[in-house]
């Protein structure tokens, strides 16, 4: 099934970055691995928890590429030498996509019970307030 363009319009000029992020996003977002979290931990402060047992610290990576958040898991063979009678824990790589909106900064990351926390902060916006003089005229 393929997709209708949301900026076709010719009032919309300039949006195809946009378009090219929501593709992108609702193409991640189609595979279910791993399960994830959004949570709003205070009234600026997000954390995103996603379920990531199996995995150590050396396996994941976390990288904010032009204002996107991607996550990537990707196991090591260590299955050398042992004999599996049934093997029903796949050692799955992965890349989870996050879009960031503007401003919302990345503040730090860690692991607990086989789940990866990533603390996002939106910082207070500075009100930015100028007078404009009026000139008398010509």
């Amino acid at each position: 099934m393929s997709r209708v363009p949301v900026f076709n319009s010719p009032l919309l000029l300039g949006f195809d970055r946009l378009e090219q992020m929501l593709d992108s996003v609702s193409k991640a977002s189609a595979d279910g691995y791993p399960p994830y979290n959004i949570e709003r931990t205070d009234e600026n402060r997000l954390r995103i928890s996603l379920a990531v047992a199996g995995f150590s610290r050396e396996d994941l990576t976390i990288s904010v590429e032009d204002r996107q958040l991607i996550v990537r898991g990707r196991q090591g063979e260590d299955a050398e030498g042992r004999v599996f009678l049934h093997r029903g824990i796949a050692a799955r790589q992965f890349q989870r996509r996050f879009v960031l909106a503007e401003g919302i900064e990345v503040q730090k990351a860690h692991t607990e019970n086989g789940l990866l926390h990533i603390d996002l902060v939106r910082p207070e916006p500075e009100v930015r307030s100028r007078s404009i003089e009026i000139d008398a005229g010509p």
